[in-house]
């Protein structure tokens, strides 16, 4: 509409404030959203990356990170006697807390033995495990810490020789170390202990039967599918971010209606006697409506396609200078961050729409 058009166009420092409001919101809000999924994409690497349907764990465990499982003496044994088991990898696995260059690190070491499986699945520079003193580092934390091939690292009093560094294994909290099994077993003085079995059912088993038998047949343990395991640590990480992300969101959106409305609202009222003429002509108000509409989505629209852009770039940005950090901008989170930019639209639109609704031409042209 034209009236539109030129109540934008009549300010245009004014109108690319808006649209950068706008933008500044909905890239606030992708790339927060991005975080988080990179979160939950991050803690499931692991398990989505090693084979195996169903996880058995201690009982009263469900989770992978942040936790010590245990299995009972002998359930390994008992497990690979069962009928519909096809494979099963087992995995030692502990948090460890170890200083390096004067900081303390976190790391989810992982002991696998490489015969059966359960180590790194892509590797920057190296080669798998071999022998008990040899280390695989995730690459982040390499380069960060200036690790090399064949440099030395203690972990819990026993040093280890760094033979490979590993993709996809960051996580800003505690990246993911692979060690052989049997020397995560020496350095935690438990021979023979397993965390953590991954079970690959026979052909034509579903996992959920192979899962029911499991638990059913061994005692002192939690048995669940993989996709439960990685559902529970996303509520585990969940519970820690979720909070203060979202209130960060929730500011972000009233920020970018607030802006859309206060621009709309001085345009509203500096053409007070334009809208007081059209209603003096007989222009009903949802003609008004419409034209204080229009100008807010259109500095809405525009905002929120550049946000999306400015959302991948600084994500791009992040990853780069901080690549401990996954901005994982999904294609739900765009769709939902243009929506919000929609709604920011019409909630700016409110207030000058209720301004132009209490209009009196006569009061308008006594002034």
């Amino acid at each position: 509409m034209s009236i539109a058009r030129r109540n934008l166009l009549q300010d245009k420092t004014r109108l690319g404030l808006s649209v950068l409001g706008v933008a500044l919101a909905v890239m606030l809000i992708l790339v927060l959203s991005g975080f988080l999924d990179g979160v939950y994409k991050q803690a499931a690497s692991y398990l989505n990356n090693t084979p195996g349907s169903v996880v058995v764990v201690q009982d009263g465990v469900s989770n992978f990170y942040a936790t010590t499982s245990l299995l009972p003496p002998g359930t390994l044994e008992a497990a690979r006697k069962m009928e519909g088991v096809a494979g099963i990898i087992p995995v030692t696995s502990q948090i460890v807390i170890f200083e390096m260059h004067g900081r303390k690190q976190a790391a989810q070491v992982v002991g696998y033995d490489p015969a059966l499986g359960g180590g790194p699945w892509s590797l920057a520079q190296g080669h798998g495990i071999q022998g008990d003193s040899e280390l695989v580092v995730d690459r982040v934390m390499a380069e960060a810490h200036g690790i090399k091939l064949g440099d030395r690292l203690t972990l819990l009093g026993r040093e280890f020789t760094v033979v490979g560094s590993s993709r996809e294994t960051a996580m800003w909290a505690a990246s993911v170390l692979f060690v052989r099994k049997s020397a995560l077993e020496s350095l935690l003085k438990a021979p023979g202990s397993t965390s953590m079995l991954l079970v690959n059912p026979s052909g034509g088993i579903a996992p959920e039967a192979l899962r029911d038998r499991l638990r059913s047949d061994l005692p002192g343990t939690n048995v669940l599918l993989k996709s439960e395991v990685i559902a529970n640590d996303k509520q585990l990480f969940a519970r820690i971010y979720n909070g203060p992300l979202l209130l960060m969101v929730a500011i972000a959106f009233l920020v970018g209606a607030l802006v859309v409305g206060l621009v709309i609202y001085t345009a509203t009222v500096e053409r007070q006697r334009e809208y007081g003429a059209l209603k003096a002509i007989g222009a009903a108000n949802s003609v008004l409506y419409k034209v204080i509409t229009t100008q807010a989505l259109v500095a809405s629209i525009t905002g929120s396609v550049a946000g999306v852009a400015l959302a991948f770039a600084v994500g791009q940005l992040i990853m780069a200078l901080r690549p401990q950090f996954l901005v994982a901008i999904e294609t739900r989170a765009v769709a939902w961050a243009l929506v919000a930019g929609l709604v920011m639209a019409l909630l700016g639109a409110l207030f000058p729409a209720r301004t132009v609704a209490r209009l009196a031409p006569a009061d308008v042209f006594r002034r």
